[in-house]
């Protein structure tokens, strides 16, 4: 054995609290106090193994220092890959580093050019969750997650393939959590903290699995760190800081029933850190001599407060080696290379120690093939399969193949095409907890709230259901979803609540006007609303407590397209698929709210519209086309009738279009072209402002007729863009404005169209619309104007060209003589979308010149699609999509019905197949990609669930296109900006979850990787 203590490995005299080698031990990580900062230092190995190295100026001794941490740093560790470090500090971040390309040596600002740093490391991303310093991080097997624990008292456990996203937060111990350490094969991890435990937790399901105290009950004292390990042939996890008999030990746990039996003992102080080897050994055979069958064993070293640091094996009695008062403080950390053979410890007194040992001291290790076998004995054939039931009879053939079916067992998805989605064991916690224990400890604490007039109210809690196919009483007594807890959160099929609406549908904490909160209530409810709408909410609570029969469900549909004529306005609703009875008597309440309230512009479909950019709520009266019911009433006295109207040209020019109603035309014998207007249009109005654009936040304002120049009237228009004005002059009365956060467009009574950019430049000059305007958007760079006549226009102001020119609304409009356009929007393609009052949304399509449907309220493949089974567990519908926009709440219709009806599942399949065919086909054509990737994905899981595979293999042809190319194919790579073969790549993890297709999946797999490699 070789002991060396290298003088220039150090901090400037700072305490040293973490080394780590890397690897491929060509470097190694230190990590501590710096000037005034956190300091993380990766050094080279190459002077610390050779002298000659050491002595040669030319090879650097120190490669890269960094000193982002802003408070001291605990713990430095190298990912089992060796591509990233990870450091955790004071300042209660986790930082991961990554080598950069090299672009020259760089100093640390302030230092002497000397310490130039060799290697580029830089920081790729900050996990912050911590509220206390971040004491010890941990990296799992195969660097699947990275686990980090600190004074806050809890374990962080962070995907680490997609930082920083978190996977959980681990919670139960009551003292400063101060080390961690996974097990061989990332099925457990252990953490020890203050308050005297040892815990070991499950990856599975992030349960506690043990919680280990006896050893610890008599300590005394605190040590800055407790870093415990685990043996690396998965037997023994070993703890610091234990007692025994009053002495301080390293307790060593035993895997098999956690027994405590056994223990280092030695040290005069407390134990702080103990680190395995990570090779596993067994006894050096003599030269000549026959091999003697010999237990394998480890090698494992304990550091602690005495400062001393001892080298055990498990094989022998007593330690290997003892070396006393290695340092002048405590030891802090230790690290083993690779290899076996090299040993780094550092100290509180700001040095580290090399320790290198020879195999005749230690054994030869075991290869990795012999390695697995051990872990096959103690965890089973594979960790994966093991977890849940053994897969069917048929043999896998792919590699991957087996990963997604081990990732579909793991989260109990539907096990075939025939068999209903089984809820996920695994999933059913919440936040560490399990649904039944938040259940349990809901039940105890009812949320209590006092009235003006004193008398105690129980708030009700809505306890949803998860996924049981119908409804029934069991409505009421399974999970309840917290606001904020995770559950809330995720799209349970069940629950729908997007999240601007969480707070008064999903999540039933609402005060008096609920209906479900109990029969008084409801009585008064009832006084209260004389007009009987109402009514038919009680009629629709009763109904969800006892599982009643299909007609009244009927009733309650046809109440709600019966209201919907209504107010289009109100109804637009875009909210989740699968409405749960509960939800619907929520939004019942809310509707009779919005119904009573006398705000014309605040209806639902409205504050839904502002996320699209392209109308712009505010309180202004004068909207081309306010979506609220009320609204459209109110305008019908200024709405023009057909017969009537028809004005000479030959009038003077500012009121050539002002209709108003009954007017006769005038008697001016010139023959003027009739022009019929079918739509209406907004009044001119003295004054008005609206918001047009949240982010970054602009502001209109329009005042009409400010002054009088030369006998003619001036209007302004005045914008704010971010706190900075601007205001120009326009020669007639604006009757309307639109904007996005490029350009701003408006119309005048003269039936001058101007466009602006944000900082007040005239893009184009005036342009003339052949009727008055009716609606006006922009959205990016595109202007789009409605006129009165029922013609359609969209330009692209950037380009000056026209998308659409002048196009006619007859074709959309010729379904019925009372259907009006009650609905418009510009996507932020540029894609015109027209909805109409019969519940059909049309776009037009500028490349095939033709309308489009989109949406349709009464369309029955929507009332009768069924394909929850097939929503993405983790990604919640986007509610502020174009197509989510017009096709408003329709969506949930079709889960109620779909469980009433006794639809044959032949015909269900085909109506849902059709339905989801559409959706994409919709997508498409409003050029919505993230509404196009999401419903690609719940097509290819129906697809892949309901074994249709001519169409799979379809779809992942056209996905993939040709593999060579030729001047004959017209494939393109992308679509919506989405590259095809990316999309193909989300799309095969789900074709890999059904036997049937694992030819399929292997090939596409097989030709995707040919790709790559080209």
């Amino acid at each position: 054995m070789k002991l060396l203590k290298p003088s220039w490995v150090s901090h400037n005299g700072k305490p040293i609290f973490s080394v780590d080698i890397h690897p491929d031990g060509s470097k190694f990580a230190t990590g501590g106090q710096g000037e005034d900062s956190g300091k993380v230092v990766i050094w080279n190995m190459a002077p610390v193994l050779r002298e000659e190295d050491e002595k040669n100026d030319n090879i650097p001794k120190m490669l890269c220092q960094m000193d982002n941490h802003l408070a001291c740093v605990n713990c430095v560790r190298w990912s089992n890959n060796g591509l990233y470090l990870a450091s955790g500090g004071d300042d209660k971040l986790v930082m991961v580093w990554k080598r950069a390309a090299l672009i020259g040596p760089s100093t640390v600002f302030g230092s002497s050019s000397k310490l130039a740093n060799v290697e580029q490391w830089r920081c790729v991303t900050i996990l912050r969750n911590h509220t206390g310093d971040v004491m010890d991080v941990a990296w799992s097997p195969h660097d699947v997650w990275l686990a980090s624990c600190s004074v806050d008292n809890t374990i962080v456990i962070w995907n680490a393939r997609k930082f920083p996203e978190m996977v959980t937060c681990l919670r139960g111990h009551t003292g400063l959590v101060k080390g961690l350490t996974w097990d061989p094969v990332g099925k457990y991890i252990a953490s020890q903290a203050d308050d005297h435990s040892l815990k070991v937790w499950r990856t599975m399901d992030w349960q506690q699995e043990t919680n280990v105290t006896k050893p610890f009950n008599e300590c005394g004292g605190t040590t800055h760190v407790l870093r415990l390990s685990w043996s690396p042939d998965g037997q023994y996890l070993v703890s610091a800081h234990a007692m025994n008999n009053s002495g301080p030990t390293a307790q060593i746990i035993e895997r098999d029933g956690w027994k405590t039996n056994m223990d280092f003992v030695g040290h005069r102080k407390a134990v702080t850190v103990v680190k395995f080897n990570p090779k596993i050994f067994k006894k050096k055979q003599k030269n000549g001599s026959a091999p003697k069958p010999s237990c394998p064993y480890c090698c494992c070293a304990v550091g602690s407060k005495d400062r001393s640091l001892s080298v055990w094996l498990t094989s022998l009695k007593r330690p290997l080696v003892v070396i006393h008062d290695l340092f002048d403080k405590s030891i802090m950390d230790i690290s083993w290379t690779l290899n076996g053979l090299g040993l780094m410890v550092s100290s509180m007194d700001g040095t580290v120690a090399y320790l290198e040992f020879s195999q005749d001291e230690l054994g030869d290790p075991l290869n990795e093939e012999e390695k697995n076998t051990i872990h096959q004995n103690i965890y089973g054939k594979s960790l994966a399969i093991t977890t849940e039931a053994q897969l069917a009879t048929t043999i896998i053939e792919n590699p991957e193949m087996l990963k997604y079916q081990q990732e579909r067992q793991n989260h109990g998805h539907a096990a075939g095409p025939g068999h209903e989605a089984t809820a996920a064991k695994l999933t059913s916690v919440v936040n560490g907890e399990s649904l039944e224990d938040i259940r349990k400890n809901l039940l105890k604490k009812q949320v209590e709230t006092r009235t003006a007039d004193g008398r105690r109210r129980i708030t009700p809690l809505c306890i949803a259901q998860l996924d049981t196919g119908d409804f029934s009483p069991a409505l009421f007594n399974s999970v309840p979803i917290l606001p904020g807890s995770a559950m809330s959160n995720q799209m349970t099929p069940q629950l729908s609540s997007d999240s601007s609406q969480a707070t008064s549908l999903g999540l039933g904490l609402r005060p008096a006007h609920d209906p479900l909160t109990s029969p008084p209530a409801l009585l008064k409810s009832l006084e209260d609303d004389k007009d009987g709408v109402n009514s038919s909410v009680i009629k629709t609570s009763l109904l969800l407590t006892s599982a009643s029969k299909m007609e009244p469900m009927k009733a309650l549909d046809s109440r709600f397209t019966e209201r919907s004529k209504a107010t289009p306005g109100v109804t637009a609703m875009s909210s989740l698929v699968g409405i749960t009875p509960l939800d619907r008597v929520k939004e019942s309440c809310s509707l009779v709210k919005e119904l009573k309230s006398k705000e014309d512009s605040s209806s639902d479909s409205e504050d839904k519209m502002t996320a699209v950019k392209s109308l712009s709520s505010g309180k202004r009266k004068a909207d081309p086309l306010m979506e609220g019911g009320e609204v459209v009433e109110k305008r019908k006295k200024g709405r023009p009738r057909k017969d009537k109207i028809t004005t000479s040209m030959a009038q003077p020019f500012p009121q050539v279009m002002t209709p108003s109603l009954d007017r006769e035309p005038s008697g001016v014998a010139v023959a003027a072209p009739v022009i019929v207007l079918k739509l209406p249009t907004p009044a001119p109005q003295k004054a008005f402002s609206l918001q047009v654009s949240m982010e970054p936040s602009v502001f209109l304002e329009v005042e009409n007729e400010v002054s009088l120049v030369a006998g003619s009237k001036l209007s302004q228009l005045r914008c704010n863009r971010d706190g900075r004005e601007w205001d120009t002059l326009l020669p007639s009365k604006v009757i309307t404005a639109a904007g996005s956060s490029d350009v701003i467009a408006v119309a005048c009574v003269d039936r001058m169209l101007s466009v602006f950019s944000s900082c007040g430049r005239r893009l184009l000059p005036g342009i003339l619309l052949a009727t008055p305007m009716s609606a006006l958007h922009c959205a990016g760079y595109y202007v789009m104007a409605l006129t009165a006549g029922a013609m359609l226009s969209v330009w692209d102001v950037q380009k000056q060209t026209a998308l659409v020119k002048n196009e006619s609304l007859q074709t959309i409009l010729a379904a019925g003589a009372d259907v009006t356009v009650s609905q418009s929007l510009l996507t932020q393609q540029g894609v015109p979308v027209i909805g109409l009052s019969n519940g059909k949304s049309y776009c037009y399509n500028s490349s095939l010149e033709t309308w489009n449907l989109v949406a349709d309220k009464g369309d029955s493949l929507v009332q009768c699609a069924d394909f929850r089974s097939c929503l993405p567990s983790n990604q919640a519908p986007d509610s502020t999509g174009p197509l989510a926009v017009m096709q408003g709440r329709n969506l949930n219709a079709g889960r109620l019905s779909s469980r009433l009806s006794s639809t044959p599942h032949r015909l269900q399949q085909s109506m849902t197949l059709a339905f989801l065919e559409n959706q994409l086909a919709a997508a498409l054509t409003l050029r919505s990609s993230h509404e196009y990737r999401y419903w690609l994905l719940i097509y290819a899981r129906f697809l892949v669930n309901e074994g249709s595979e001519f169409r799979l293999r379809e779809l992942c042809k056209d996905l993939l296109g040709p593999v060579h190319k030729s001047a004959a194919s017209a494939w393109e790579p992308t679509t919506l900006g989405l590259r095809k073969r990316e999309l193909l790549k989300e799309v095969l993890p789900v074709i890999g979850q059904n036997l049937r297709f694992q030819r399929l999946f292997t090939e596409y797999q097989d030709q995707l990787e040919l790709l790559r490699s080209k």
